[in-house]
């Protein structure tokens, strides 16, 4: 199983392989055999650093037994958390990555049912927008009712923050309006023009790796990109887990990407959703038949 595969898009944004697995069967005394670990929350677990508490336990509530794992794993939610389906999703999914670890408490502390219940409300209509059903392990019917030891959802006082934090844009996604001249100038300062449909996205050291399909890739320029950097196309963005692409949140969709050749990379600077017979697409497709650089 590739953990780094995530399809998105949610653009740049949710995982195409969500499911989890390694889930325990809670409640089960295998569970318990192994001996739970006090981890410090490291810097580079995103999804879970900086929350309410600094340690977790490992295994953890998925059955990830190494750090590794867990960071894996982890990675592919966090398009989810940015679209803000629900206030307690972060919450709800880092009780399973990351459960806090208490040395006074040998069994780990659940999410509660109603947790899981009021999350799944709100994000499984977003999966289910980018073809992705709620994955069966993470069923509700699998956690403890409320009136158990368990993390129960917000407070009614939690639920409209005054203020929201609003992730930052990726610089490649912000929306530009150019006229002709300064669309074949963003042409000449890139080393690629290619228009591509998305295969797969995946989240590899908080960049986002683009995989195209063959089939649907359209080169309108290369310079210094070898055929071998062809052959598989891997397209990057960079710190793209720092930030969101609501660009790109079409799997089906083609898309107009530019970008330049860095340290063996093919890095993108500027990414745009390609809509057939919108005037500024016509304009980009008259710039680049008549490119000269």
């Amino acid at each position: 199983m590739n953990y780094y595969i995530l399809s998105l898009i949610w653009a740049i944004t949710l995982p195409a392989c969500m499911a989890i697995h390694g889930l325990y069967n809670f409640g089960q005394p295998e569970l318990f055999y192994k001996k739970n670990n006090c981890k410090p929350i490291p810097a580079n677990l995103l999804l879970c650093h900086d929350i309410e508490y600094t340690e977790m336990r490992l295994p953890n509530l998925l059955g990830h037994e190494t750090m590794n794992e867990v960071l894996q794993q982890a990675s592919s939610w966090i398009p989810l958390v940015q679209k803000q389906c629900h206030p307690d999703t972060r919450k709800f999914l880092c009780s399973l990555f990351a459960p806090v670890c208490l040395d006074d408490l040998d069994e780990p502390i659940q999410p509660c049912r109603s947790l899981c219940e009021s999350v799944k409300h709100g994000c499984a209509p977003v999966m289910s927008a980018f073809g992705f059903p709620w994955p069966d392990m993470l069923d509700c019917e699998r956690f403890p009712p409320d009136n158990d030891l368990c993390i129960p959802p917000a407070g009614i006082d939690h639920f409209m923050p005054v203020t929201k934090e609003v992730p930052r844009v990726c610089d490649a996604c912000k929306e530009k309006e150019e006229n002709d001249n300064e669309i074949v100038d963003n042409l000449c300062k890139n080393d690629f023009a290619l228009k591509i449909k998305v295969k797969e996205i995946s989240y590899m050291n908080g960049d986002t790796k683009i995989v195209p399909e063959t089939k649907s890739k359209t080169i309108y320029k290369l310079s210094g990109v070898t055929e071998r950097d062809l052959r598989k196309t891997v397209l990057w963005l960079k710190d793209g887990l720092q930030c969101v692409c609501d660009e790109m949140n079409d799997i089906n969709a083609s898309y107009l990407v530019m970008g330049q050749k860095m340290d063996g990379h093919l890095v993108i600077t500027s990414l745009k959703r390609w809509q057939r017979g919108q005037r500024e697409f016509k304009r980009i497709s008259r710039s680049i038949r008549k490119l000269q650089c």
